[in-house]
């Protein structure tokens, strides 16, 4: 006789309700982010070069975005370097406070961008805290460019240390103090041992603190100055160029920055993967 093959029993799905959440989280995310991306993805290919040439051929155009580029560029570098010591501080170091500058790290993420831009006027100006000592050196920093930088180094702090710490918490001190007991120096542990395990993190955090340094607003308009053609940001003239009814002007520096912004959340999530194929490499070599 032949054996009667019993009905199979479905595995109950770990996850319930998993089409309907991912639905619904999909459908959120693309009205949210997706829809106005596309729609200002479609305005500024509507433009057409000679749209694009008017709209960023402007000089005021060009020293603003020249202005907002190098800015994030040297604030996510300085971030970057003050990141690495203030989460090494965090993880390596048992010290009093350090659970308080452990969550003063994240101050500017819950602080209002204004409030920060305001704080930081009021300190670094002519009359302010530090600017009043500064100012009789011939050292000017609220309405400059250094100005700029400072507003951006505060608000792109955070992702720096916040990349770097779960690294050095993962790390540990096994591979130092094997290096230490082979002879090796503690700056040849840190360039052969310590730096290329954190590079992938440092190279993460600067592209997010630049990412976030070119859109940002609040904290650099009002240490800025914002004077056209010196200390005038690019998120600021795309507001300016609303309020003159210019249009395509606006959505061509608006989509200059967002095509940079989104480079950067590319090269985000190819840096793993290349440092992980480089270290399969090695391995098999």
């Amino acid at each position: 006789m032949t054996a009667l093959a019993l009905p199979q029993r479905r595995t109950p799905n770990p996850l319930p309700a998993f089409g309907l959440s991912l639905g619904l989280g999909m459908a959120w995310l693309g009205v949210v982010v997706l829809l106005p991306l596309l729609a200002l993805s479609v305005r500024a290919a509507g433009l057409g070069a000679d749209g694009w040439w008017r709209a960023l051929n402007d000089p005021r155009v060009r020293a603003a975005v020249e202005l907002s580029f190098s800015s994030a560029f040297f604030a996510a570098a300085i971030a970057s370097l003050a990141g690495t010591l203030v989460a090494w501080a965090l993880v390596r170091y048992r010290f009093p406070g350090r659970r308080i500058l452990d969550a003063l790290v994240d101050l500017p993420f819950a602080l209002p961008t204004a409030v920060a831009g305001i704080a930081l006027t009021a300190i670094y100006s002519q009359n302010g805290w530090i600017g009043r000592w500064l100012e009789p050196l011939g050292v000017k920093i609220a309405y400059t460019h250094v100005g700029i930088v400072i507003a951006l180094i505060f608000i792109g702090l955070p992702f720096a240390v916040r990349t770097l710490q779960p690294v050095l918490e993962t790390l540990g001190r096994e591979q130092e103090e094997a290096a230490a007991s082979l002879g090796a120096s503690r700056f040849t542990t840190l360039r052969r041992v310590i730096f290329p395990e954190l590079l992938p993190a440092l190279l993460t955090g600067f592209s997010l603190a630049f990412a976030r340094g070119l859109g940002e607003y609040g904290s650099v308009i009002f240490i800025a100055g914002n004077l056209p053609g010196k200390t005038e940001i690019a998120p600021l003239l795309v507001v300016i160029r609303l309020e003159e009814y210019d249009y395509n002007g606006a959505v061509a520096i608006a989509a200059l920055l967002l095509f940079a912004s989104f480079l950067c959340l590319l090269a985000i999530n190819a840096i793993p993967l290349l440092f992980a194929h480089e270290r399969r490499g090695r391995r098999r070599g």
